[in-house]
């Protein structure tokens, strides 16, 4: 049976908004497991010292885990999505990066 376009759409969205919470969580994680301060003055923190591709890149770490059980259920276009996501997070890295924000 194949899959409509629409649906592999839909699929694909379910998976990058997967992936953008799954990003958010880790960063939240981050910052409560290893962060002395709050939510806001770490962001703040690593805002000022330009740190934010870093702290990025860090709540990345749970995508692979939404990415790789996307892919053992055989939901590959949601794994696509989380790939989409990821894929996001590294320009957005490779912005602050350039940019020095």
């Amino acid at each position: 049976m194949k899959t409509t376009k629409r649906k592999r759409i839909k699929e694909m969205a379910i998976g990058f908004a997967v992936g953008i919470i799954a990003n958010t969580l880790g960063v939240l994680l981050y910052i409560l497991l290893f962060s002395n301060m709050g939510i806001v003055e770490t962001y703040q923190a690593a805002v000022t010292q330009g740190h934010v591709g870093s702290l990025l890149a860090l709540g990345a770490i749970l995508n692979l885990f939404a990415f790789f059980g996307f892919l053992k259920l055989r939901r590959d276009e949601r794994a696509r999505g989380v790939l989409m996501a990821t894929v996001l997070t590294a320009l957005v890295i490779l912005y602050y990066k350039v940019t020095g924000g």
